[in-house]
């Protein structure tokens, strides 16, 4: 499908339906302060990954509820000074992946640390090895109606708090300095990128790119591309739902936490984007609180995006920061 959302001119203008929780802080101040009385415990084992630049170290951190999440991190090999650290969330799906994957930004001489997503990890790239222990009410088979019944019990409750504890994890390895940490994403990972931008208040930059999990009001009935699709097939069998729904997913749309977003930005949109609508992610852009950030959009591109081009623009803006 060509352009199929907003003009461009109004989606910079655009502003997302949903309305912030009135305890939306204190739900998440509350969530991080049961997370913290796990002991992080995080771990960091050496892998003998064939590689002869870059070191890589298997990881494992208490999240949400204290249950082991797994990780890599990556550092240019031999290094001795703390370095720079990029935090990365991946997409819908899929897992941290093989040791030996994902080397770009060890290469740019950062550390870069790979949270892998709870329950995920089976639907492409190399997978991933963190189960999800805690069960929920009826779901559309996906992860986005889990526990969609109570805030919460939401599946994403776990996984946004698995991200900050997961950045907590990656600022304790002794060659990480924690002063110079950023955070970055595509789709899923975008969306877990923002919420972690507006849940970490000390980041230097965030870098979302074609960003999942905002302005649920319009994603999930603009698009019928999953996994949007999945509220509205759960919608479809439990009629009568939708403001419970919408209530649940409020707690958890990136338009909020951008609200709280601290750190400068680097957004991306592709305006044939079916699967992140443009106008869903220009709402979170728009409603970032802080004053330096930058979109970039691409005309004629569907969910991949910029993909390279936008990788090497990201290096390039990353310079500015760390």
């Amino acid at each position: 499908m060509a352009l199929f959302d907003l003009p461009l001119d109004e989606l910079s203008e655009h502003r997302s339906t949903s309305v912030a929780p009135d305890d939306f802080d204190a739900f998440w101040s509350n969530t991080l302060q049961e997370a913290r009385e796990h002991d992080l415990g995080a771990r960091f084992e050496p892998v003998d990954a064939g590689l002869s630049t870059v070191d890589v170290y298997d990881v494992t951190f208490a999240g949400f509820g204290g249950h082991p999440v797994k990780g890599w991190l990556r550092l240019p090999a031999g290094a001795t000074e703390p370095l720079p650290l990029v935090v990365e969330f991946v997409g819908y799906g899929g897992g941290r992946g093989l040791a030996h994957e994902n080397l770009l930004w060890a290469s740019t001489g950062r550390a870069h640390f790979t949270m892998d997503t709870r329950g995920q990890g089976s639907a492409w790239g190399g997978g991933g090895g963190t189960p999800d222990p805690v069960g929920g009410g009826p779901a559309y088979p996906g992860f986005m109606t889990r526990g969609i019944e109570a805030p919460e019990n939401y599946y994403y409750r776990r996984v946004y708090t698995d991200a900050v504890r997961a950045v907590e994890a990656a600022r304790s390895h002794p060659l990480t300095d924690a002063a110079r940490t950023v955070a970055l994403g595509a789709s899923q990972g975008g969306g877990i990128t923002i919420a972690v931008g507006g849940l970490v208040p000390d980041l230097v930059a965030v870098a979302p790119d074609v960003p999942f999990l905002c302005d649920f009001p319009r994603a999930t009935t603009l698009t019928d591309r999953h996994p949007y699709r999945e509220i509205a097939l759960f919608l479809k069998t439990h009629r009568g739902r939708s403001a419970d729904v919408q209530r649940t997913l409020s707690y958890f749309d990136g338009v909020h936490f951008a609200a709280r977003g601290r750190a400068p930005a680097l957004f991306s949109a592709a305006l044939e984007d079916q699967t992140c609508p443009p106008s869903t992610v220009f709402a979170a852009f728009n409603s970032w609180a802080h004053g330096d950030k930058t979109i970039e959009v691409y005309d004629f591109n569907d969910h991949e995006g910029g993909g390279p081009y936008h990788e090497a623009a990201k290096a390039r803006w990353l310079r500015s920061y760390v």
